[in-house]
C-alpha cells in the first residue's frame, strides 16, 4: 500500500507495449510502500513505467533469482496476501485510539524505518538529483500520504470490509486514467466491458437499489478517492520516473521518507498530541507500518524478481477477500449478501481490464537493476506498466508491485 509494490503498490499494458519489440531488441522497463492498490498492481503495492530499449542477452540470469531461497515463493505470496488483507483491520483498530493522521504518520514512520534499515545493510545509495526528488515527492503524496490518510479517515465511518473492497477498484480507475493520459494504451472491448462490470460491482457492494442505505457516503467516497489516488500516482510515476537507473528499494525508501516528512508537517496542524498510548491500537499502527508497509515491500520485491510481476500481482485479488474475512471474524462487522457478491464482480471486472492479447514471442526485458525476465512476464496494474527496475508502490496491494507501503 509507496514504491512498495507493491511495492503495491493499486496495479496488462506492458505485454502490449513489449510485444512491439522483437526478441533481439528487448525493451528495458521499470515499475513503483505502497500503492497497489487495486486493486488494487494495487502498493504498491504496490508499484509502472517503461523506458527505451536496452540490449540484453536472453541468458542473463537474475541475481536475486539465482540465490537459493529458504522459503518457497507460494508461502511468501500467502504471507503478503495476509499482511495486506489485514491492513484495513489494523487501520480500524488504530483509529479507535489515535487520529487518522496520527495513524498514517505512525505507519509511514515504521515503514520507512524498515526500508532505511535494509538500505543501510545493503549499502545502497539514495537517488540523486533535485528533479528526481521532486517527482518522488509528488509520487509520495499520491501513492502514500493522501491515500493512506483517506483510508484512515474513511474507516471512522465505514467498516474495514468496505474499505478493502473499495481498494480493489484501483485497476478500474487506472484503466480510465491510462486511456486519457497514455496515448499508447488503447482500450479493447474486453477491457471496456471489464470497466463496466467492475463499477457495476461497486454499485452492488453499496446496495444502490436501496439508495445506498446503511453506508456512509462521505466515508465511502474517501475510500474510492484513495483508490483513485493510487491510479493517479502510478500514471505519474510511469511518465516521470522511468529510466532513473535507481533500484526499487532505493526509490521506495526515498518515496516513503518524503511521504513521512509531508505527514510530519501536516499532522501537528490538525491533531493534538495523544494523552495516552493504548497498547493494542499502538501495536496495530506498529504492525501496519513495519509489516504492511516495510516488510510487505520486501516480500513483493522478492516475488516480482523471482516469479515475475504477472504472478506477483495476483495478490491483488486476495486482498478484499482477506479484508472481508478479517473484518467479519475479528471485528464482528456485519456482512450482507451484496457485499461479497459485489466484491467478486469488482474483481472480475478488474481482471478483465488488465487482460491483454498474448505475445507470441518471449524475448527478454532487462530491468533497471539488471534483472532479466521474459518479455511476456511483465504486466501492469490498472493500465500502468509494472516492471522491475523503478519504484514500486505498495498500497495495501491496490497496486501490487505498487502499494505495499
Amino acid at each position: 500500500m509507496s514504491y512498495e509494490v507493491l511495492r503495491a503498490s493499486v496495479e496488462s499494458m506492458s505485454s502490449a507495449a513489449t510485444s512491439r519489440f522483437p526478441a533481439s531488441a528487448p525493451q528495458s522497463a521499470s515499475p513503483s510502500p505502497s500503492t497497489p492498490p487495486s486493486a488494487p498492481r494495487m502498493p504498491a503495492s504496490l508499484a509502472a513505467e517503461a523506458s527505451p530499449p536496452t540490449p540484453a542477452g536472453p541468458s542473463a540470469p537474475s541475481a536475486p533469482s539465482a540465490r537459493r531461497r529458504t522459503v518457497d515463493w507460494r508461502i511468501r505470496f500467502a504471507v503478503l496476501s495476509l499482511i495486506w488483507g489485514f491492513s484495513f483491520l489494523l487501520i480500524k483498530v488504530g483509529t479507535q485510539a489515535y487520529a487518522p493522521l496520527q495513524v498514517t504518520l505512525g505507519r509511514m514512520v515504521f515503514g520507512t524505518a524498515v526500508l532505511v534499515a535494509v538500505l543501510a545493510v545493503r549499502r545502497e545509495r539514495m537517488p540523486r538529483g533535485a528533479r528526481t526528488w521532486g517527482h518522488l515527492a509528488v509520487a509520495a503524496f499520491f501513492l502514500n500520504a493522501l491515500p493512506f490518510s483517506l483510508f484512515a479517515y474513511a474507516e471512522l465511518t465505514i467498516p474495514s470490509t468496505l474499505a478493502g473492497i473499495c481498494n480493489a477498484t484501483t485497476p478500474l480507475w487506472g484503466m480510465v486514467l491510462s486511456i486519457v493520459a497514455l496515448s499508447e494504451d488503447r482500450p479493447t472491448r474486453r477491457r471496456v466491458a471489464g470497466l463496466g462490470v467492475g463499477f457495476a460491482g461497486v454499485l452492488t457492494v453499496l446496495g444502490a437499489w436501496q439508495g445506498f442505505s446503511g453506508q456512509d457516503p462521505a466515508g465511502t467516497a474517501m475510500a474510492l478517492i484513495a483508490s483513485l489516488s493510487y491510479a493517479v500516482g502510478w500514471i505519474y510515476v510511469r511518465r516521470t520516473l522511468a529510466g532513473t537507473g535507481n533500484s526499487n528499494l532505493a526509490m521506495s525508501g526515498s518515496q516513503l521518507l518524503l511521504g513521512t516528512v509531508q505527514l510530519a508537517v501536516v499532522t501537528p496542524l490538525f491533531t493534538t498530541f495523544p494523552t495516552s498510548f493504548p497498547v493494542v491500537p499502538l501495536l496495530s499502527v506498529l504492525a501496519l507500518g513495519a509489516l504492511g508497509t516495510g516488510l510487505a515491500f520486501l516480500l513483493q520485491y522478492g516475488l516480482v524478481t523471482e516469479v515475475g510481476p504477472t504472478t506477483a500481482t495476483l495478490v491483488t485479488y486476495f486482498i478484499p477477500v482477506i479484508a472481508t474475512t478479517a473484518g467479519v471474524l475479528v471485528l464482528g462487522e456485519r456482512l450482507t449478501w451484496n457485499t461479497p457478491v459485489g466484491a467478486l464482480v469488482v474483481l472480475a471486472g478488474a481482471a478483465l481490464t488488465q487482460s491483454r492479447p498474448r505475445s507470441t514471442g518471449r524475448g527478454t526485458v532487462t530491468a533497471k537493476g539488471g534483472t532479466t525476465i521474459a518479455k511476456d512476464d511483465t504486466t501492469t496494474q490498472g493500465g500502468t506498466t509494472t516492471a522491475k527496475g523503478g519504484p514500486i508502490t505498495a498500497n495495501d496491494g491496490a497496486s501490487t508491485a505498487g502499494k505495499a507501503l
